[in-house]
């Protein structure tokens, strides 16, 4: 209860009074002043009820995690140049030493001299070490070996500097000594850049140990080989394309089928020809249309007179008279190819009784990506191997058309005796399977028949025995042929694949790098099994259509 300090005299023995005031104190002496009249006049207790019960306190623990950062005069993430931010530093060195100077002459308002640029440049390298070995108690690095090993000392000036074994030698103070950076701090990042692009854009090695002269980063052949890697100018001179691995087979490869039904082209050349035999005769150009069959690797070579779309359309109509009409044919984007799949359409659109058989069948071109080869290695391994018997039986020689055609038909015939595996484990099979296994009695249009490999030859006709041959080779084109093209040769792991929105270079071999078409990622194109090697890329010149292995990415996703 609350009593008034007007109505208690202890308030007067606890708070204090002066001894020549006690006398006149009524209150210590008769008390408060309603003692003096009757009770009914006395005050009243206006108390509230008494709490019979304590509720229940829960205590709620709060936990906040709080950092300590160090205010540093210099925030070093925010600059990208080492030169500007020694300025920086010299220029905030300067207002310092202005302000504390009272002497306006003694003030500095002129150029940076050398020495406040070597003086701000030791001040950034404190301020850096402050930052990143300010943690080390006592000058105690044994928990950082890679600083402990070099008998860290501190200077005059509160610099770590390498101890070391060369005391002795004649060299300046900043190489027997250099200063210890981290080379995770990017200090150390500014310096390498600088030194980097001052070296005109050196190595690793060159670039580390010219660092070294004044500085010693930790780990600094990760900093180095970092800072190289990341260079643009030298990624843009490396032009290093983006590789992955070697993708699944197509249908059209592994499942068995009429020979030449699915069909790779391409063109070789030129060879010179002389246009006639003996005096006057001149040398021409002509040119080797190559078909290759996707299932059985048959080649089947044209040779034509120059890479005009009706030029092939005849070689292609050639093709077909012999070997029957292919339902897809895959070839690369030659103005050649793509005006024949135009001219095979318009026909097939606007035919007539009296058109070609080629435009009432029509045939599927389907093309690969510009300058891509590889999309089409089956054709260009046989463009190789046709080249391979031609150089070595001609030299020098120059042949007619007809004789050039003649010798074309002969490699035609070696090629396709070429076995497609090694010999079979069967001993009765003394003869390897071969692509002319396939074209042997092979009509136009076949009907279907049954299945004769497990009868009697004995028991057979002719016509029947033919084709227990015929079903035979297929079976072990299926169990010889297919193994064999299981594994990979090259492009064996993934690789990342290129995101849209990519910094890339188109790969030019026409230009130097430095001039390679610079582009952004508009587009990717994932094969069956997801992985990318396809993409659309926007350039200053428009949208393009490029292989991964015509394109060199420039900055690498972190």
């Amino acid at each position: 209860m609350y009593v008034p300090s007007s109505c208690n005299p202890a308030d007067l023995a606890s708070r204090g009074v002066y001894p020549d005031e006690v006398q006149s104190l009524s209150l210590w002496w008769e008390g408060p002043a309603f003692l003096t009249l009757s009770v009914e006049h006395w005050p009243t207790w206006q108390g509230g009820d008494t709490q019979t019960s304590l509720p229940e306190i829960r205590t709620h623990v709060v936990k906040c995690d709080s950092a300590n950062t160090k205010n540093s005069v210099i925030e070093f993430e925010k600059h990208s140049s080492f030169l500007k931010l020694r300025r920086i530093m010299a220029y905030v060195c300067r207002f310092i030493h202005n302000c504390k100077s009272k002497n306006i002459d003694d003030r500095n308002y002129n150029d940076l001299n050398a020495d406040e640029l070597k003086t701000s440049e030791l001040k950034l390298a404190r301020l850096a070490q402050i930052e990143c070995l300010s943690n080390h108690k006592n000058n105690n690095y044994k928990d950082l070996p890679s600083l402990y090993n070099l008998s860290p000392v501190m200077d005059e000036t509160g610099l770590i500097r390498v101890g070391g074994r060369i005391d002795n030698s004649d060299y300046l103070l900043d190489k027997k000594h250099p200063i210890v950076i981290d080379g995770k701090h990017h200090y150390s990042t500014l310096i390498f850049q600088y030194f980097h692009t001052k070296l005109m854009h050196a190595g690793p090695q060159l670039l580390l140990s010219v660092v070294r002269e004044q500085y010693w980063p930790l780990s600094g052949r990760i900093v180095a080989k970092k800072i190289v890697n990341k260079c643009v100018v030298c990624k843009r001179m490396k032009g290093a394309t983006a590789k992955q691995i070697m993708g699944n087979l197509p249908p059209q490869r592994v499942n068995p089928g009429f020979p030449f039904e699915v069909t790779g082209t391409d063109f070789a050349g030129p060879f010179l020809i002389v246009n006639k035999k003996g005096r006057g005769a001149r040398l021409i150009k002509c040119y080797l249309c190559v078909f290759v069959c996707f299932k059985t690797k048959a080649v089947h070579l044209e040779l034509v007179s120059d890479l005009s779309t009706e030029a092939f359309i005849l070689a292609l109509r050639r093709f077909m008279s012999r070997r029957g009409k292919p339902r897809e044919i895959f070839c690369d984007h030659g103005t050649n190819f793509v005006g024949a799949s135009r001219e095979i359409a318009r026909l097939v659109e606007h035919c007539s009784d009296s058109m070609s058989d080629l435009a009432n069948e029509g045939i599927t071109f389907k093309f690969t990506p510009v300058q891509s080869p590889h999309f089409g290695g089956l054709h260009e391994s046989a463009v190789k191997s046709a080249k391979f018997h031609m150089k070595r039986v001609l030299g020098n020689t120059h042949l007619t058309f007809e004789e050039l055609t003649t010798l074309f038909t002969q490699i035609e015939a070696i090629l396709n005796s070429r076995p497609l595996v090694p010999l079979s484990s069967d001993p009765r099979d003394l003869v390897p399977l071969t692509p002319g296994h396939f074209l042997v009695g092979r009509p136009l249009t076949s009907l279907p028949t049954p299945d004769l490999q497990e009868a009697n030859p004995g028991r057979l006709h002719r016509y029947a025995r033919i084709e227990q041959a015929r079903q035979h080779f297929w079976a072990r084109w299926s169990q010889e042929y297919i193994c064999e093209l299981q594994q990979r040769t090259k492009w064996q792991s993934r690789q990342p694949d290129l995101k849209p929105g990519q910094l890339v270079l188109i790969r030019d071999e026409r230009y130097p790098p430095l001039k390679w078409p610079l582009g952004r990622i508009s587009a990717v194109y994932p094969g069956s099994d997801g992985a990318t090697r396809v993409t659309d890329i926007l350039t200053s010149q428009g949208t393009v259509r490029r292989a991964i292995h015509r394109i060199c990415p420039l900055l690498e996703e972190e």
